[in-house]
């Protein structure tokens, strides 16, 4: 760190404690968490402690916040007036705040109404119902593609007049690199869903479309003694269930835990459940997902009555010529960046990543994909030397955006044609409807923010961001980008809302500003310390 600053965190330090001295006793009623009423800011105060200036620096001294980090930008969503900026180019963490760039450089580079398709091909010679060599599945990096999609194109190989194959099944994920998993990921989430790995071939297990895993649900015995019982969704014996748990009394302790072991396909069912407990349910990644997606489509092809006789085989390009015999396309882009965005789905930022390194420069890896991403920031006024990103999803704590430029992108993608559906997959405030109001749902409700302020929400340990538009009391849209690090405290997503809620009971071109004044922040989520997506917790706590 430069002497220059050193010398500048000591000056906001000393400008932090004299702002907290002024306003100690506002300080304590925030401790546990921010409100707001619609007053505006006292008469005579000094010009410090006037104007929006004033307000958001209030919020920003709650004491959770002492040794953090915090840039912020506030802006006229028409004009690109900055109406107020906190150390707004400092580079920190965005987490899940990255999204925002995958999903417009996607939405722009391969057009919302891009599809991915996964094909069943051969190269192989008919006789009668008869197929003489191998079936090619081709992946194309589809990460909503379900067990009953692979269902539907093993109908279609029978519907072909296929009965019989006397090859195997070659899967084709060579559109995408071996490389499975993130730079920096935490080694310690691997079998955590949103850490899954990803491949062109893979295997969502419900409509949530969390790629690369299977629910695993395990309910008690009948009595105590007995194992618990397990279900897999989709049903499937690529994974292997190893239950070493048991069922104790009715009333007993539920310490039931469900984990992968490293670098393999055995599931761990282990700990204890009560008699009558509640079925403990997890979403877990395979090792693997390209022999996962080869499974289920195999299996689908068992059900529909054609025997393939050989074993599967991996990672093996289709020979030029290969007649297509099924083919599934997922939904468009445009509806893809719902469940993406909504639940800020990490294997979908990965793929559309991969993807974009794949459709630009016709090579599918990180690489690739990060640097058609940063061409496209560039082109949209980002200063992408300002940046770093590590992936698409935020899942790395290597990724460093300033809110400076998340307000630069927020601000350029207003003009272009896709806008509208990119606008409305941010989760919106306080929508109870978890397909719209997804990670924000419970946030911001019983204020002027809720169904108004879209936004999208980002959480790793000691990391929190929100980023998006808000109409003020006056009408004029508003364009914001708050990124807090370094912090200790289990949450401070209020501190967040408070800010958000502020510019909504604002009339920010009038000149009137509401001021935080209450002591506690209603309706915010208290189920789980906010150091993950809400949604990244399942069954997600928001």
């Amino acid at each position: 760190m430069s002497l220059n600053r050193s010398g500048r965190l000591r000056r906001d330090r000393f400008r932090r404690s004299v702002l907290r001295a002024r306003t100690w006793p506002l300080a304590l009623g925030l401790v546990a968490a921010l409100a707001w009423s619609s007053g505006s800011a006292p008469a005579g105060a000094g010009p410090s402690d006037t104007g929006l200036k004033g307000a958001i620096d209030t919020i920003l001294a709650d004491p959770r916040m002492d040794g953090g980090a915090a840039s912020v930008v506030v802006a006229d969503a028409t004009t690109g007036e900055r109406l107020y900026e906190r150390d707004a180019g400092d580079r920190l963490m965005p987490a899940s705040n990255t999204k925002l760039a995958t999903s417009a450089a996607a939405m722009a580079l391969l057009g919302p109404d891009h599809r991915f398709r996964t094909d069943v091909l051969s190269t192989g010679r008919r006789h009668g119902s008869v197929l003489h060599g191998d079936l090619y599945l081709r992946g194309g990096g589809d990460p909503t593609a379900l067990a009953s999609d692979y269902g539907r194109l093993a109908a279609q190989v029978r519907e072909s007049g296929i009965r019989a194959v006397t090859g195997r099944i070659v899967a084709d994920d060579t559109r995408f690199d071996t490389q499975r998993l993130g730079r920096s990921w935490a080694a310690d989430d691997e079998s955590s869903y949103y850490s899954a790995q990803i491949s062109p071939l893979t295997v969502a297990p419900d409509t949530d479309y969390d790629s690369g895993t299977v629910v695993v649900e395990a309910s008690p015995g009948a009595t105590a003694g007995d194992r618990p019982k397990v279900k897999l969704t989709p049903p499937t014996d690529y994974v292997r269930v190893d239950v070493r748990g048991r069922t104790v009394p009715a009333g007993g302790a539920d310490t039931l835990a469900v984990e992968r072991e490293h670098g393999t396909n055995t599931i761990v069912i282990s700990g204890d459940i009560p008699v009558g407990g509640s079925t403990t349910k997890e979403w877990i990644t395979v090792w693997e997902p390209t022999g996962y997606a080869v499974s289920v489509f195999a299996d689908a092809l068992a059900e529909q009555g054609v025997r393939v006789a050989g074993t599967p085989r991996l990672g093996r390009p289709t020979p030029p010529g290969a007649k297509v015999l099924a083919t599934h396309s997922s939904m468009p882009l445009r509806e893809l960046v719902l469940p993406f965005m909504k639940l800020s789905n990490n294997m979908h930022a990965e793929t559309l990543t991969k993807t974009l390194g794949y459709e630009t420069s016709g090579h599918g890896t990180w690489s690739a994909g990060l640097s058609a991403i940063d061409g496209y920031l560039r082109k949209e006024g980002v200063e992408a030397a300002k940046l770093r990103q590590a992936d698409g999803s935020g899942l790395s704590r290597m990724n460093v955006f300033p809110a400076d430029q998340l307000t630069r992108l927020l601000l350029a993608v207003r003009d272009a044609p896709w806008y509208a559906d990119w606008n409305a997959s941010l989760p919106v405030a306080c929508n109870p409807d978890r397909a719209v109001g997804g990670t924000l749902r419970t946030r911001m409700c019983n204020t002027p923010a809720a169904l108004n302020a879209r936004a999208k929400t980002g959480s790793l340990t000691g990391a929190s961001a929100l980023s998006g538009y808000v109409e003020d009391a006056g009408g004029r849209e508003l364009v914001f980008s708050i990124v807090l690090n370094n912090y200790l405290a289990s949450s401070v997503k209020s501190i967040e809302d408070a800010i958000v809620v502020t510019l909504a009971r604002s009339d920010t071109a009038g000149g009137t500003i509401a001021t935080p004044s209450e002591p506690a922040l209603r309706n915010a989520p208290r189920t789980a310390p906010a150091d993950l997506e809400c949604t990244w917790r399942k069954p997600d706590v928001c």
